[in-house]
């Protein structure tokens, strides 16, 4: 940062070393990998609340679980959350019965079936989950660096200055100092919406959870 030059914000970036250029760089596109997941995943929620909503109140309105089977098998790919699930230990309950008498063996090949297509949604659900969690730990750090590397590079600078003054010392730290503050503006929404996510999440797999011991419950009445 040459002294006496422009201290807006752009032209602070522009004139920053290389070292914390970079950090910058990296900052903004973990930031805007962020977003993108937070927006993807906001969208994969609602979506799967509102599946696990519907599906729930069509089940448990008493209708034949053979139709609703039918009727899901034939829109396979709109399913997702707890109709995965419903399906998954459903096929598995008609194949037990079909092959032999019903028993707790049965039952626990239903139950295996369900936990396997549990897992599986769980897993979906979670998916970026850990990349949120990263930059919102790791930002942070990676500002600080630049901070660190500007505020040495803006004191070296001034070693070849015989009186340095407020005028020479402060381009060089206020470039340095926006690297902390992206690092921030990074961190923090990355932050606030892993936790929001991860309790919504949560809150689904209990749902999930229950149903599915409803579910066996359900089934080892009728076998």
């Amino acid at each position: 940062m040459m002294l006496g030059s422009d201290l807006s914000f752009f032209s602070l970036i522009l004139g920053a070393s290389l070292p914390v250029q970079i950090v910058m760089l990296i900052l903004v596109f973990a930031s805007g990998m962020s977003w993108k997941y937070i927006y993807l995943k906001i969208k994969v929620l609602k979506i799967t609340e509102e599946n696990t909503n519907e599906f729930e109140k069509f089940f448990w309105s008493g209708g034949d679980l053979g139709k609703l089977y039918d009727s899901l098998t034939s829109v396979h790919g709109d399913m997702n959350g707890l109709a995965t699930i419903f399906k998954a230990g459903y096929k598995e309950y008609m194949s037990q019965k079909d092959s032999r008498s019903f028993d707790k063996k049965s039952i626990e090949s239903v139950r295996r079936a369900m936990s396997a297509s549990y897992n599986r949604e769980v897993d979906s659900l979670e998916r970026h989950l850990p990349f949120l969690a990263s930059v919102g730990s790791v930002s942070p750090y990676i500002g600080l660096f630049g901070t660190v590397w500007g505020i040495m590079n803006a004191f070296i600078g001034l070693s070849n200055v015989a009186q340095a003054t407020l005028a020479q010392v402060a381009p060089g730290i206020a470039e340095a100092l926006i690297a902390t503050a992206i690092g921030l503006f990074a961190a923090i929404p990355a932050v606030i919406a892993y936790n929001r996510f991860a309790a919504k999440v949560d809150r689904l797999s209990v749902r999930y959870e229950s149903f599915m011991e409803e579910f066996i419950n359900t089934i080892d009445r009728k076998g």
